[in-house]
């Protein structure tokens, strides 16, 4: 039976489910049995597949002790002993402690000082990591989450993890001089391990903001601060993360002309502002975060020298920070500066950068902006009695149920989409509506157009004309 159930779940047909409680420490043997028994070792799956960033081909890797290093940095993690530890998946060859290896994110040479086999809340030096070993490093600089390592001769990027944006965020501020001292600190240690956490300043408000994504991701970050660093905190109201986006494209000639004493300041453009091509959307390079603009350069003839377009880009860039509307970013845009002048005397870098500013202000507020909302996708399992009172709930809260079907036992799993900016407190008045009796599960879907009587509200708020 377990050859078959074995061969079963490595075709993916069969998805072995166990039943257990890590915190009383129940069936949590028969987890780790049921690994070893069903599922593939690294030896059964095919080889790994990646780029080589010097020649942008695919290669592969087995999972083989003679084939060229090759590890994924899946998890950081802060230990108070040793410091940061890299937690890493080895897909092939092997490292020895004190090696050098090649990150092939920042393409820099990193020194792992030691390696160790981790056991829960302790840790056990080792010498060397083979194929298939999973470990922790230390003594890395610069890694993040979804770096690949790598031997140095033959360099490799493997898949690359996809990190939402947050879509709720918490201003929080330290209760005492000694708490703000160490919030900085513990903030940082929590930003490395997690990738969906993000920890900005507001200026406007002299506030520190913590995003991430949703209500139970922000109060375990509250707790750890408390529990973990010894950092007491007081809490904001949750606030929603919107975005802005441009829905048309328009025609625009920004012309900056300023004279102070002896030199001053010239640079004209012309541009086409709008949303970006459906083509950039799909790149890797926007998918990655890499890059959010799409900048079109179609100046011919030298216009605008060469020396003048970085400028340009960053002019706009910079701008998607805030938006038009309510400050919020834009996600993406597109811009393409087909013609512009120059001044023999007065045209720099910086010119051309305010240039850029100031022809975004004035273009993009007649290319159509929209809010952006997050959109949660919902799932909620519910005894039939109560799934009219919930989807009347859910209507209520500008939700849009997707469909329903019948579980074991009778229960009912309805699916719908809903706005975050509706959904706090939900978990509370679920248990109300249903006697306690149903559940629900929440994730991130998409970003959508709020309607108008709510974006109008969120803009008038952020620009401090709200009556109340």
């Amino acid at each position: 039976m377990r050859a078959a159930v074995r061969e079963a779940v490595c075709d993916l047909k069969f998805v072995p489910m166990m039943c257990g409680s890590a915190f009383k420490n129940k069936g949590v043997q028969a987890v780790l049995d049921a690994v070893c028994a069903y599922l593939p070792s690294p030896t059964d799956v095919a080889a790994v597949k990646g780029i080589n960033p010097r020649t942008e081909l695919e290669v592969t890797r087995k999972a083989e002790i003679n084939e060229p290093f090759c590890a994924l940095a899946f998890k950081i993690a802060t230990d108070p002993y040793v410091g940061r530890l890299a937690f890493m998946r080895v897909y092939s060859g092997s490292l020895m402690a004190g090696s050098y290896v090649l990150n092939s994110r920042s393409d820099s040479k990193e020194r792992i000082s030691r390696l160790y086999k981790m056991h829960a809340n302790k840790q056990n030096a080792i010498d060397r990591v083979e194929a298939g070993d999973i470990a922790a490093g230390v003594g890395f600089k610069d890694i993040k989450t979804g770096d690949t390592l790598c031997d140095e001769n033959h360099p490799i990027i493997l898949e690359s993890m996809v990190f939402p944006e947050p879509v709720i965020g918490l201003a929080i501020e330290p209760k005492t001089q000694k708490d703000l001292d160490r919030l900085g600190m513990a903030l940082g240690k929590l930003a490395e391990e997690d990738p969906t956490f993000r920890v900005k300043y507001d200026e406007d408000t002299n506030q520190t903001i913590i995003s991430g994504m949703g209500e139970l991701h922000l109060e375990i970050i509250v707790d750890r601060l408390r529990r973990e660093f010894k950092v007491e905190v007081n809490e904001g109201a949750p606030q929603v993360n919107y975005k802005e986006a441009l829905t048309t494209t328009v025609d625009h000639t920004e012309r900056l002309k300023k004279q102070s004493g002896g030199s001053g300041l010239f640079a004209q453009m012309s541009f086409e502002l709008g949303p970006a091509d459906q083509t950039f959307l799909d790149s890797d390079d926007f998918k990655s975060g890499k890059t959010r603009l799409q900048f079109v350069n179609d100046i011919f003839g030298g216009s605008i020298p060469k020396e003048f377009h970085g400028s340009i880009s960053k002019g706009f860039n910079s701008m998607m920070d805030n938006g038009i509307l309510a400050g919020y970013n834009i996600d993406s845009m597109k811009v393409r500066i087909y013609d512009g002048q120059i001044h023999a005397v007065d045209s720099k870098p910086l010119a051309f950068e305010l240039c850029a500013k100031e022809g975004f202000r004035e273009a993009a507020v007649k290319a159509s902006p929209v809010l952006m909302e997050p959109i949660m996708k919902l799932e909620i399992i519910s005894p039939e009695e109560y799934t009219g009172s919930i989807i009347g709930d859910l209507n209520r809260r500008r939700g849009l149920p997707k469909g329903q079907e019948t579980r074991l036992g009778g229960a009912i799993a309805i699916s719908a989409e809903a706005p975050l900016s509706e959904m706090f407190g939900y978990v509370t008045q679920l248990r109300t509506i249903s006697s306690g009796r149903a559940s629900s599960s929440m994730e991130f879907s998409h970003f959508a157009p709020a309607p108008k009587g709510v974006a109008d509200e969120i803009i008038a708020k952020s620009k401090g004309t709200l009556k109340v």
